[in-house]
């Protein structure tokens, strides 16, 4: 392509986001499609002959990427939003651009040293000691497959694991045991109690009886702020448990774990540093754009340990252990440039805005809690945790079928109407609706006024 009309294209596209970021807030948080309708416009033959590229992107900005949920608005509260800086999406262009292959030193000493130095700055805030580390992967998904990876070697690879997690554990952990080759019934969940926090008696007894039947525990799991609730499970009294029974203990902190930099976090995640092995995701309350998970491992050598493989095409790659290669540490050896975001991010607007905005996801669900309990059509389902809020709608005098009716149809006509984004859940069986409350853009305005647009739709759609 032509310089000129690579710098005009790039342009149109800069200009394309810099449009989206200044209208967001003015924006539908939401914006979705029947398969049916988006066929016709996009399915096709791949051209022979190539199109002019302002008219692709045309169509690309108003056909594609116009057609998905807004998850950086301010009132995206569904799932887990992610709010990306402006410094994190240059540094994903800059990656994009210079192609960087990350998976040797060899190839990327510059970019593995940034992974190396960011990788660090986490192990501090989580508290690992030095010998702790770990890698950028795509998210909290193949975090979880890497640490579970680490923790049946580290048993000794047992002909039949068993892995133990919360009945409220993200379907990750599941899926990830599944793909190490745990089979079902080595797959043991354990109830919560009130406060959706792992049982403790109860995890012991499914470890005892786990141990009895032949099987080999390799793993149990916790929460660092439930995806559901934002629960965090009782780290300490886990961490001390696995220590008596010899069990890894792997934290899933993916969406809650950077609330570790704020005193208010480290205050719940206490015994966090005691843990085998951490997920993060800075695509979550770190503002990243995706994909940027991590894993830290309290001893770096189980994953090199897990996955180090030295092939023939590879023996130039081999510099000396001080020299990482980071695909001796988890399944890509292809790996992008993801710390970068992280690395450019922070050093722009440092770590006293991250604390800031982070503080404030806690500070408006708390608050949102607080209406939540004062008003008098809706009824808190758990204490706010995390940037979480779960609640639902209840004007009283309706049975539980009608109570779920009525929180669907109100859910739908928030989505619907543009007001907001929110997910639903259920909780003990209780249809719930949920705020997730991490957007950096997001101000009590819009948590306020989303609340408010829930009692105003209940009171319109409310049996008479």
């Amino acid at each position: 392509m032509p310089p000129e009309l690579m710098r005009e294209l790039g342009e149109a596209a800069l200009d394309a986001l810099l449009r989206r970021a200044q209208g967001l807030p003015d924006d539908v948080p939401w914006r979705g499609a029947d398969r049916r309708d988006l066929e016709p416009l996009l399915r096709e033959p791949p051209p022979e002959h190539g199109r002019p590229p302002l008219d692709v992107l045309e169509r690309a900005l108003g056909n594609v990427l116009a057609v998905a949920g807004r998850v950086d608005h301010p009132r995206f509260f569904a799932f887990v939003p992610s709010s990306p800086t402006w410094p994190g999406v240059i540094a994903d262009f800059l990656g994009a651009g210079f192609n960087t292959f990350q998976g040797t030193w060899l190839e990327s000493a510059g970019p593995s040293q940034v992974e190396l130095v960011v990788t660090d700055w986490f192990r501090e805030w989580v508290g690992y000691p030095v010998g702790a580390g770990g890698l950028f992967t795509s998210g909290g998904s193949a975090a979880s497959l890497d640490a579970l990876v680490a923790a049946r070697e580290a048993a000794g690879a047992p002909e039949r694991p068993a892995v133990f997690m919360s009945d409220q554990s993200h379907s990750a952990l599941e899926r990830a045991a599944r793909i190490i080759g745990v089979r079902p019934v080595g797959i043991r969940k354990v109830p919560s109690d009130d406060a959706f926090r792992i049982r403790m008696d109860d995890l012991e007894a499914a470890i005892a009886g786990a141990r009895r039947e032949g099987f080999l525990p390799i793993a149990v799991c916790a929460n660092a702020g439930a995806t559901n609730t934002g629960a965090v499970d009782p780290l300490e009294d886990m961490a001390d448990l696995c220590a008596r029974e010899d069990i890894w203990l792997h934290v899933d902190g993916a969406y809650g774990g950077f609330a570790v930099i704020t005193e208010e976090g480290r205050s719940l995640f206490r015994g966090l540093e005691r843990a085998d092995s951490i997920v993060l995701d800075a695509h979550k309350w770190l503002f990243q754009p995706f994909e940027a998970g991590c894993l830290l491992v309290r001893d770096v050598r189980t994953l090199e340990g897990a996955f180090r493989v030295l092939p023939e095409y590879l023996q130039d790659a081999r510099l000396g252990m001080e020299h990482v290669n980071f695909a001796d540490r988890g399944l890509q050896l292809t790996r992008s440039f993801r710390a970068l975001k992280v690395w450019m991010s922070v050093q722009t607007f440092g770590m006293a805005a991250f604390r800031a905005a982070v503080g404030r996801g806690m500070e408006y669900a708390a608050r949102a809690g607080d209406h939540v309990r004062a008003s008098r059509t809706l009824e808190l389902l758990t204490p706010p945790s995390l940037g979480v809020v779960c609640f639902r709608v209840n004007p009283g005098g309706l049975g539980e079928a009608a109570l779920e009716e009525l929180n669907d149809a109100v859910q739908a006509r928030v989505n619907r109407s543009g007001t907001a984004m929110m997910s639903s859940t259920r909780l003990r069986g209780i249809y719930a609706l949920r705020l997730c409350i991490l957007t950096h853009r997001t101000t009590w305005a819009d948590v306020e006024g989303t609340l408010k647009a829930v009692e105003a739709f209940a009171d319109e759609l409310a049996p008479r």
